[in-house]
């Protein structure tokens, strides 16, 4: 036989992941009050909130500084998602700002009895979000920083005889006699119980069964001076009394069966202390699996037959024990198991419809009645619809100011469509992938979802024709850059001050219309999986080339997937991307040199042409002919005609502005006033712009970037040698191109002649 010790004191390393539940007197709860005030006086929509702040860290604005930001904040939401997931939801940043939205308007005041629907089309995701939503909730409820206590009664049975073994004595005979009568399931409860009666010393316990807060116990006329002499004069203490997400402890009732059995003990007892001891706490335990504090029901799901539950065992017990008083009823709905929970419906869809139903008196009242008893529920109610779901909450006019969206539409976000790509195929598809080519099929999939009219955009972008080499006409294209959080750098500086917090809340509103036409979530994993599966090779990257044939014989089946001449924009928008990418990785231009041209061109523009100087801030001397001139405005593009008035401008705002205000006044160096600024943005961008004419038509260039790291390589004269390397180890280390990517793209800037393309673009 095999020795498991070893292998069976696994076992025991798990067991601190089991939740412990030690029942804490009164006394000792009230003790845990004082040392986590504000984790254990917390309400279903305090933890809902707290519980995504857990897991999703605060968002970063990247463009913080700009007076006009709208706080379109990047938030990961991995953890509350992904993490520990089988079935990972992906949030875009539209989606998890409007969540974040949602959540925070349970910080900013009292709860407020709604129904929180998430509307989205089919394949969207809802079910995943919400499955994985509810999961994070259940681990967060369950762990010390989320955990909050119920209330569990304990009482002593007063019809004890001689102790413990009387009632053994008298449960026997009971069970005997309940046998002999042919009530064989009877007579084992009757067991069950005289053995818990025995653990317990004689006590029984009754738990709350709608998740009661201990604190409810104590009657609403004290709780104000309760909490007064229970906390000292400190800032938990201010909130309490201030806030108002706090006010449900001073107002909210507990349930029926927790004040009936109160009032009961409180004739019995006569000392309101004596039934305070009656009470403990335990922590309150969610399981989804078993319904308690999460319960979620498919369209599918038949109602259950029995709607009253109740206990056999505790009812007898009570009754026993309160003989002479009123009789307390333990009954409850199955709403009482989800109470200070989530209940959550699938669709609605079949009986989820009667279910919703259902719920509008709780979702109005707050209350459910229960044979003669009314029984509270204050629970988080979710749902998720389809859109064509929505004409039955159309035709109940009384749900309208009880139902709150929140939409989810598919992904419009690129950079997290690329994340479910890289989720169902492995983070090792992008190096079959040039770079930008696998975002660029995430934005032919986006388009699809887009509606091709934006009145938020054509009123910002006026003449959308201006950006043909970069943008579609109908602005998708830029649109997604937004919608990702991202404002490209091509935008005219008119635009980009045109851009307004006004025009950008316009735009993020925009996208609540978007995202319910196209491929669904579905359909984009299926297409990918064809895409990659027919042009995935060891040998060969894939690149745009692949992407438009695949595309174009898809939309040859479906002519209306894709708005017309989108491919076209989108691949002059790469072709650009590249090209200024290859150029900014060979341009290597004296940096120091280009700074000492521009000084000495704006000091010069202050004397007469033959006039000899030196400059007073390079201490160079300087000859001021045409020549000096021209060679300096060649590179700032200044056509021949225009070069008197340029020359006068610039010693206009040198005279006017730099010298006077802004180095004299303000103590700047010439390196920092705008004119410079100006002049020197002009002058490089012009520099690179012009970088690639050289090795266009040179040949040996290009068999060059064909024969890199290889031994042919080392043939080529030292100057080819030194701008390809510098090229290539730019693009690998920039914009991270593997060095079969860099050989590749550099061959198709080359063989396409973008830079002649291009020529001016940008101007």
């Amino acid at each position: 036989m095999r020795d498991l010790t070893k292998a069976m004191s696994n076992l025991d390393m798990n067991k601190e992941h089991r939740h412990q539940s030690p029942s804490l007197s009164y006394r000792d709860f009230l003790q845990e009050v004082i040392k986590h005030p504000s984790r254990i006086i917390r309400n279903v929509y305090q933890i809902y909130s707290d519980m995504i702040d857990s897991f999703v860290d605060d968002g970063v604005d990247e463009y913080g500084t700009d007076p006009e930001s709208i706080r379109f904040l990047k938030y990961d939401s991995t953890r509350l998602f992904v993490e520990g997931s089988d079935r990972p939801f992906f949030a875009d940043r539209l989606f998890i700002n409007r969540l974040m939205r949602h959540v925070d308007s349970f910080k900013l005041g009292a709860k407020q009895n709604k129904i929180y629907i998430f509307d989205g089309p089919h394949g969207s995701g809802k079910s995943t979000f919400l499955n994985n939503l509810l999961r994070s909730f259940e681990k967060y409820a369950n762990s010390p920083d989320g955990s909050r206590y119920e209330v569990v009664w304990r009482l002593k049975h007063d019809h004890l005889v001689g102790g413990v073994h009387s009632l053994n004595s008298l449960t026997d005979k009971l069970a005997w006699a309940l046998e002999n009568d042919g009530k064989k399931e009877l007579a084992t409860e009757v067991k069950c119980a005289c053995k818990v009666d025995s653990d317990l010393g004689g006590y029984f316990d009754v738990p709350c069964p709608s998740h009661d807060n201990p604190l409810l116990l104590v009657p609403k006329e004290v709780r104000r001076k309760f909490f007064d002499d229970l906390f000292e004069n400190d800032e938990f203490k201010w909130q309490l009394f201030t806030e108002k997400k706090y006010e449900w402890i001073f107002h909210d009732e507990p349930c029926t069966i927790c004040v009936s059995l109160y009032e009961e003990l409180l004739k019995k007892y006569r000392e309101p202390q004596k039934v305070m001891e009656c009470i403990c706490a335990r922590p309150y335990v969610f399981n989804r699996r078993l319904g308690e504090g999460v319960s979620v029901f498919n369209p599918g799901d038949k109602p259950l037959r029995r709607t009253i539950m109740h206990n056999e065992i505790i009812q007898r017990s009570l009754d026993a024990m309160l003989s002479s008083g009123k009789r307390v009823s333990y009954l409850y709905s199955r709403y009482a198991k989800t109470n200070n929970g989530i209940y959550a419906l699938m669709d609605i869809k079949s009986h989820n419809t009667e279910r919703l139903m259902e719920l509008h008196n709780i979702i109005s009242d707050g209350v459910h009645k229960v044979e003669d008893i009314e029984e509270t529920v204050d629970s988080l109610l979710f749902a998720l619809m389809n859109p064509e779901d929505k004409k039955l909450l159309d035709d109940l006019r009384a749900f309208s100011d009880r139902v709150e969206y929140i939409n989810i539409p598919y992904v419009l976000d690129l950079q997290t469509e690329v994340d479910i790509y890289r989720d169902n195929f492995g983070k090792q598809i992008d190096d079959s992938f040039l770079p930008r080519v696998l975002h660029n099929f995430a934005r032919v999939i986006i388009a699809t979802r887009l509606r091709t009219k934006s009145e938020a955009m054509d009123e910002w972008i006026g003449q959308p024709h201006k950006y043909e080499m970069y943008c579609d006409t109908n602005l998708q294209l830029l649109k997604m850059e937004i919608f990702t959080g991202y404002i490209p750098a091509w935008l005219s500086e008119e635009d980009v001050t045109n851009f307004t917090a006004k025009r950008r809340h316009k735009i993020v509103a925009e996208s609540e219309k978007d995202g319910w036409k196209g491929m669904s979530g579905r359909d984009s994993i299926t297409l990918f999986n064809e895409f990659y599966s027919t042009y995935a090779r060891d040998n060969k990257l894939i690149d745009m080339s692949m992407l438009g044939i695949f595309f174009r014989k898809y939309c040859k089946n479906d002519r209306d997937i894709l708005p017309m001449g989108f491919l076209d924009s989108l691949l002059r928008m790469y072709n650009y991307t590249v090209l200024q990418e290859v150029k900014e990785s060979l341009y290597y231009y004296n940096e120091e040199q280009i700074s000492r041209d521009i000084i000495n061109y704006i000091f010069a523009v202050n004397f007469e042409i033959g006039a000899m100087e030196i400059c007073e801030f390079t201490g160079e001397r300087l000859d001021i002919t045409e020549d000096f001139f021209k060679r300096v405005e060649i590179r700032l593009q200044v056509e021949s005609e225009n070069s008197v008035a340029f020359r006068n401008s610039v010693q206009k705002t040198y005279s006017t502005t730099a010298l006077p205000q802004e180095m004299l006044r303000d103590g700047l160096p010439i390196t920092e006033t705008a004119l410079y600024q100006h002049l020197y943005e002009k002058y490089t961008y012009n520099l690179k712009e012009k970088v690639l004419e050289p090795f266009l038509k040179n040949e040996n260039f290009r068999r060059a970037v064909k024969d890199y790291n290889q031994d042919d390589f080392k043939t080529y004269d030292d100057k080819i040698q030194s701008d390809v390397t510098f090229m290539m180890e730019n693009l690998q280390n920039k914009y991270r191109y593997s060095r079969q990517g860099a050989k590749e793209i550099c061959i198709y800037v080359i063989d396409n002649n973008l830079a002649r393309q291009f020529s001016g673009a940008g101007e």
